[in-house]
């Protein structure tokens, strides 16, 4: 497995495989890697002939008061995961790397920044896209693999892709959970034991809201504030936000008439953890 830490490196080697014929897959990551992370690079190795892994902990993503400075790194464990797992090359940029004195360059998306996690963190989705973009410039990668967990960043990086002609096949992967439903994060690392143990609530009202959705239930406000007072029954739990929107255009809904995202955000602690489920409209046969 080789390890880089400059663009010129990168480019290089990629340069190399690519002469040579050879698919490339990536999976950008900002590290303190996880089963989450494992099963896409799992998928990247499935299906390419050269899986890449990025990790860096962007700081264009983060906000004034956010968690840039603790956010979890662990770059030999990191490692020795990739290398277990297949991996070719672990790009592993130092910030100047990305963005060398002078920088001034932005990658900005409208419209699907401003519901969900954007109302927020209205400056994380520029950070997000300038990032990726970058990276795909770097990378020049066949297929890319982003969680579905961070359901509205996938939905934004398919539609960058699109819109900026990026020649980038945009896979999205199913969320991978604990034992007892909690999303895998990173940032899980943070909770406190009695934080953790209530934080199962987030899935447990996710799968409630499927059960009645799926049952025929067509009342989307009802939805909401059922799944809100079952999240309020966890005291720890701070609510950011629990919407239910158009799975493609990112919109609140008032009916189920599409496919449906049903996303949320609540806070245990300074710990900010987001967890969605999509659910898919079926008409009636006639």
């Amino acid at each position: 497995m080789i390890v880089t830490n400059t663009v010129k490196q990168t480019k290089e080697q990629i340069k190399k495989w690519q002469k040579a014929g050879k698919s490339i897959g990536f999976v950008p990551t900002m590290g303190y890697l996880h089963e989450g992370h494992q099963s896409l690079i799992q998928e990247s190795i499935a299906h390419n002939d050269i899986t890449v892994v990025s990790i860096f902990v962007n700081p264009t993503q983060f906000g004034a008061n956010e968690d840039l400075d603790k956010y979890p790194r662990d770059f030999a464990a990191d490692s020795s995961l990739c290398q277990e797992a297949g991996v070719d090359l672990i790009f592993h940029p130092e910030p100047d790397a990305m963005y060398p004195p002078g920088f001034c360059s932005l990658v900005d998306i409208t419209r699907l920044k401003y519901s969900l996690c954007g109302k927020s963190r209205p400056d994380h989705f520029q950070g997000v896209c300038t990032v990726v973009a970058k990276l795909f410039n770097i990378v020049n990668p066949d297929r890319a693999y982003f969680g579905q967990k961070d359901a509205q960043q996938l939905t934004i990086i398919k539609q960058m892709a699109k819109d900026l002609d990026f020649d980038i096949e945009i896979v999205g992967c199913q969320i991978i959970r604990e034992a007892d439903g909690l999303a895998k994060s990173s940032r899980n690392s943070y909770l406190t034991p009695q934080q953790r143990e209530q934080a199962t609530i987030l899935n447990k009202a996710l799968v409630q809201a499927q059960s009645h959705a799926r049952s025929g239930f067509t009342d989307i406000a009802g939805l909401k504030e059922e799944m809100i007072a079952t999240i309020n029954t966890m005291p720890l739990a701070d609510i950011d936000y629990v919407e239910i929107v158009d799975s493609k255009t990112l919109e609140p809904v008032m009916e189920f008439n599409d496919d449906i995202l049903i996303a949320l955000a609540v806070r245990f602690g300074a710990t900010r953890l987001i967890d969605n489920t999509t659910i898919p409209f079926k008409q009636e046969e006639k």
